[in-house]
């Protein structure tokens, strides 16, 4: 089964064969208590109240070129290099067309090497091509149909090289018409600081009469997001400033897992359905520069620095995942950021990623999932690790693990009145199990399950409870296969 036709759940089945205390209380009520003494979990009952599916070719605060401030010379015949360039490969350049009797470019290049989409409106036909050493190698091309006046994109999400157009004329009508990874990968990698630190972001024509409007290039954005996390203090409060909440997602990339990458959003408590991406991160190891992604950041009040633990799907290639982590006194909740990772210290010899933590009474809890097998089937379950009182986050022992189940994922801790909890997505049952912290089940939450395997990311605002999560719906999956998804989706229930 090709994996563009798979689910999450399908997927991963088979495919291995700090604001004023009383501005917070205005917003989440009794923080201290997280809620009325009284609520458990089963008190809640959650209805769907926002959806809503980010998308955006260039992340809106993180254009770094835009040719309408510096216009660009003559384009017929011309490869305009921009001067700019993205930190890591995760980079788009958007252009509009106004006439196109040849051929248009755009991509990254420097010195000898290039990776450029082009599109021929007059022979229908655009390319991806790479050229190393002076050699041009075309890797991958498609008939396309195009007339008249069009947006033509060219976008990089890790190694994998997309061509979009639009023939709108809006810049809402993005559709992919080539993708290739493996291809382009075989040529040049561009997770190598040393090979992309010599790339600027390109666009032009080749021949004829090549016209172009304006052109924006910097840090891709979204084709949707998934895996959503309260940013938190160590105790649990979330992250609020000027009455919005900070989250972590992942942004999903055009095609599967080593496309995503992680960003910080914000949430308008006001209004959910506002939101904006704040900050983007990447992550260095082993010699590359990867988009690493579903985890969380605490910001630890006694040391002020801010400890980020992430999955290594940024590299995955059905050969194991872990969970790694830094820490920085830098403000990651703000601009780009590349920073360099360690494999976090686990109790289990075994995969694991989703990581959740907390300091609970002066002791680091750490959930996270656990995945024993991936051979003939992907099989993970919800565990919990705990250190010992005033020990590092990087010292645990194992509490426990439901090993009852084998598609659940998304761990979340939260206390809900006087108790914490640890919930998670049960994929097989189609629900959300609630685990006490001796990580007994204790029940599942009232709360609809949409598709996919939806990360149950529960928090207290006002007197109300809020679950935010995603769902598994795709975009162009034809074309990019699967992993382009995730609708964002909010629920709430009364106390």
């Amino acid at each position: 089964m090709a994996a563009r036709d798979m689910d999450r759940r399908t997927l991963l089945r088979h495919a291995g064969a700090a604001g004023a205390a009383g501005a917070l209380s205005a917003l989440f009520g009794n923080v201290p208590a997280m809620g009325q003494p009284a609520t458990t979990p089963f008190d809640l009952h959650f209805a769907v109240t926002h959806k809503h599916r980010p998308f955006d070719l260039v992340a809106p605060r993180f254009v770094q070129y835009d040719s309408a401030i510096a216009p660009p010379p003559a384009t017929s015949g011309t490869l305009v290099s921009t001067g700019v360039r993205p930190r890591a490969p995760f980079g788009s350049v958007l252009v509009e067309v106004q006439r196109a009797e040849g051929v248009v470019v755009a991509g990254l290049a420097g010195g000898a090497t290039s990776v450029l989409g082009t599109l021929d409106a007059t022979a229908g036909r655009a390319t991806i091509e790479v050229t190393t050493g002076g050699a041009t190698t075309v890797v991958k091309s498609a008939e396309v149909r195009v007339t008249g006046a069009f947006r033509f994109a060219v976008v990089v999400n890790e190694n994998a090289v997309t061509v979009l157009v639009d023939t709108t004329g809006t810049g809402t009508g993005w559709q992919p018409v080539l993708t290739e990874r493996d291809g382009v990968r075989a040529l040049v990698d561009l997770r190598v600081p040393a090979v992309l630190g010599g790339l600027d972001y390109v666009y032009g024509g080749r021949g004829g009469d090549v016209r172009l409007g304006r052109v924006r290039a910097g840090y891709f954005g979204q084709a949707g997001v998934r895996d959503p996390h309260v940013v938190q203090h160590a105790d649990g409060r979330p992250f609020i400033r000027d009455g919005k909440l900070y989250l972590t997602m992942t942004n999903a990339g055009l095609g599967f897992f080593q496309q995503a990458h992680w960003a910080v959003w914000t949430i308008d408590l006001a209004d959910p359905s506002e939101l904006e991406q704040v900050a983007v991160l990447f992550f260095e190891r082993d010699g590359v520069v990867v988009g690493d992604h579903a985890g969380q950041i605490v910001y630890d009040d006694r040391t002020g620095r801010f400890i980020l633990l992430m999955s290594s799907w940024g590299d995955f290639a059905f050969r194991g995942v872990h969970i790694r982590h830094t820490t920085t006194t830098a403000n990651v909740l703000r601009g780009v950021h590349v920073l360099r990772t360690e494999r976090l210290p686990l109790p289990t010899a075994v995969s694991s990623w989703d990581p959740a933590l907390t300091r609970v009474d002066d002791r680091w809890h750490l959930a996270f999932v656990e995945s024993e097998a991936q051979q003939p089937a992907f099989v993970f379950h919800p565990a919990l690790a705990v250190a010992a009182p005033g020990a590092d986050y990087t010292r645990t022992r194992l509490v426990g693990a439901d090993t009852a189940v084998d598609q659940t994922e998304g761990t979340i801790l939260q206390r809900v009145g006087r108790e914490w909890y640890l919930f998670a997505s049960d994929g097989d049952a189609r629900n959300y199990p609630v685990y006490d912290l001796a990580m007994r089940k204790l029940g599942t939450l009232d709360a609809p399950y949409g598709t996919n395997i939806p990360h149950p990311m529960l928090l207290p605002v006002g007197r109300e409870w809020w679950l935010i999560t995603f769902d598994g719906t795709q975009y162009a999956e034809p074309v990019l296969g699967y992993g382009g998804h995730g609708d964002l989706i909010v629920m709430r229930s009364p106390l």
